[in-house]
């Protein structure tokens, strides 16, 4: 999938896409095991559907992938 081709999903588009109930995803943001959500409004948040399908590929590694470019930003950071 290209950048163009990226749209927003909200929260009924993403329980249907990856089969999960609502307060699933909650728990797993909260964990740091699914993508967070991003405000789309003053009153709407939504996630990117290549995050989900990101998740979808892989969800049991997708906590470890974020904390590895997390450390990386980091220390990109660190560095500066």
């Amino acid at each position: 999938m290209n950048e163009h081709e990226d749209r927003f999903l909200r929260m009924g588009d993403v329980t249907r896409k990856t089969g999960r109930s609502r307060a699933a995803i909650y728990r797993m943001i909260a964990e740091g095991t699914f993508p967070p959500q991003i405000p789309i409004g003053a009153r709407a948040v939504g996630w990117r559907l290549s995050s989900v399908l990101e998740w979808m590929e892989s969800p049991k590694d997708y906590h470890e992938k974020c904390a590895k470019n997390l450390q990386k930003s980091a220390n990109g950071i660190s560095k500066m």
